[in-house]
């Protein structure tokens, strides 16, 4: 299993929206190691779910429930989308000034490659966010 973190504007698609939905295409990605990212993606991957720009935070977890295929909202072959389902939410959110001041994410993706909106999460980073998060795995 893969680790990896999504990101999305809360006004435009929230964590609360893809608990209502059960689940969605995670679709929009304009951004060929975004598209990579989603492309390497299996089932059962676990995804967390950032609020950006509005939040900034950690909010949920969800999986990996569709392997990569053609976005549908565009007929450009370059362009794919996994589906997603949420998981759980955090017990309590993990903002994104926790995660640069802990010395243990310095090199988390969402922090050098801040604009990306799907990136990697190594094991040990998913671990140490879980115990911010007040979670046990």
């Amino acid at each position: 299993m893969a680790y990896w973190l999504i990101k999305s504007e809360p006004f435009k698609y929230s964590w609360e929206q893809l608990v209502k939905d059960k689940k969605t295409f995670w679709d929009g990605v304009r951004n060929y190691a975004a598209r990579n990212n989603l492309r390497s993606m299996k089932k059962g991957d676990e995804l967390f779910f950032y609020h950006s720009n509005e939040g900034l935070e950690i909010v949920g977890i969800a999986m990996v429930v569709k392997e990569w295929y053609q976005d549908p909202t565009t007929e450009d072959a370059a362009w794919s989308v996994v589906d997603v389902a949420p998981v759980r939410k955090l017990k309590r959110p993990v903002l994104l000034a926790q995660i640069k001041a802990d010395p243990r994410l310095a090199h988390m993706e969402i922090l050098r490659l801040n604009r990306l909106s799907v990136s990697k999460v190594t094991p040990e980073e998913w671990n140490v966010v879980l115990e911010l998060a007040g979670e046990k795995r």
